[in-house]
């Protein structure tokens, strides 16, 4: 989960040091855990607020949010057969372009956490979940008719 959370909201260069921050909170904050919620509802939520701070701090200093730094193939080749990589890195260029809460509720869903989970993770209800969700998938089926993708 912490390389997750790393991997989504830094550069390449700079995700081993925002895991290592991530895990250093963790161990702060773990005399505060309650054992009676579930342990990765609690991880996510303090990996996530170290990504979102990492983000901001990044993009305040560049005046523009952390790109991920990848390439989307040219889809408009009828020639070239989309693969999985494709596909990430199609992923990857959509989700580097969202805010840091959609990017973290992107994040949980693709993780497949229950709607329930990412709405105690993220604080907000299951509704706002569910309604972020699908507008999440609208924004993406956008994002791929804009971009050539099928």
């Amino acid at each position: 989960m912490v390389f997750k959370v790393a991997n989504t909201y830094a550069r390449p260069s700079d995700r081993e040091d925002l895991a290592q921050e991530i895990a250093a909170q963790l161990w702060r904050a773990f005399p505060d855990y309650d054992p009676s919620r579930p342990f990765s509802t609690w991880l996510y939520r303090i990996a996530l607020n170290v990504g979102i701070s990492h983000l901001r701090v990044h993009a305040a200093r560049e005046r523009q949010t952390v790109p991920l730094e990848v390439e989307l193939h040219d889809a408009a080749d009828p020639s070239h057969e989309p693969d999985a990589d494709d596909a990430s890195r199609f992923l990857a260029k959509f989700i580097a372009q969202l805010d840091a809460l959609n990017r973290a509720l992107l994040l949980l869903y693709l993780d497949e956490r229950s709607y329930r989970e990412i709405a105690d993770i993220l604080g907000i209800s299951e509704t706002n979940v569910s309604t972020k969700i699908n507008r999440l998938k609208e924004r993406l089926r956008r994002f791929g008719e804009t971009h050539g993708t099928r």
